[in-house]
């Protein structure tokens, strides 16, 4: 579920619709939620389906690190990308907007955390030497990530909060305990997904080495 202080908008003819915020957004407020209404996606399922439908799920979904697909129910699946995203995604199944986003302002997710299927090329941005998303974005940017996540908690328990009835009950003691500074935060890097054993090693390995404390 998406932020109720949105909306959806045409940006442009090249970048099509994408999702803008209606009020001030905070820094550490939770601007997405997996709930009940996002449909999961198993490889198996997926794998029968005709190509039109593979087509659209290709297009909105995002992978989970079970390698599902989640196709998200409500305006959120139209949220863009961007190297400079305003939101990023926890180990959760939450987002936190990590600067504050003003009205007007559009919503936009580093699709390099959403374990893309493929390479693909984005338009160019400032402020940074990427020109596509990989696949395995997770494994070389997590650090940067979840030093702009465990920043954003910081302001997490003096802010509005109206999607946090969606946080799952086996996180809301964590992230109680993240949010009230007594315990650190699980890495992005959780997240990962890959068909690959091999690079699940590599970030079985990172994890064993590398936590935010």
């Amino acid at each position: 579920m998406i932020h109720p202080h949105t909306k959806l908008k045409f940006i442009s003819p090249e970048i099509g619709y994408g999702v803008v915020a209606t009020k001030l957004i905070p820094k550490g407020t939770i601007t997405w939620a997996f709930d009940q209404l996002d449909q999961v996606f198993t490889p198996q399922r997926v794998s029968g389906m005709d190509e039109v439908y593979k087509d659209i799920l290709h297009k909105y979904t995002y992978r989970d690190n079970k390698g599902d697909l989640i196709l998200c129910w409500d305006h959120s699946r139209f949220v863009n990308h961007s190297f400079n995203s305003n939101c990023i995604t926890t180990a959760y199944n939450f987002e936190l907007a990590v600067r504050d986003i003003y009205p007007g302002e559009e919503l936009t997710d580093d699709y390099g955390y959403l374990n893309c299927l493929e390479p693909f090329e984005c338009l160019p941005e400032p402020n940074t030497s990427r020109t596509h998303v990989m696949p395995d974005d997770l494994l070389h940017y997590y650090k940067e990530w979840d030093e702009k996540v465990a920043r954003a908690f910081e302001y997490f328990n003096s802010l509005q909060q109206p999607l946090s009835f969606l946080i799952e009950p086996a996180y809301r003691k964590k992230v109680g305990s993240i949010a009230n500074g007594k315990e650190p935060m699980d890495s992005i890097l959780n997240c990962y997904y890959s068909e690959d054993e091999s690079k699940m090693t590599v970030k079985e390995e990172l994890l064993n080495k590398y936590s935010y404390a």
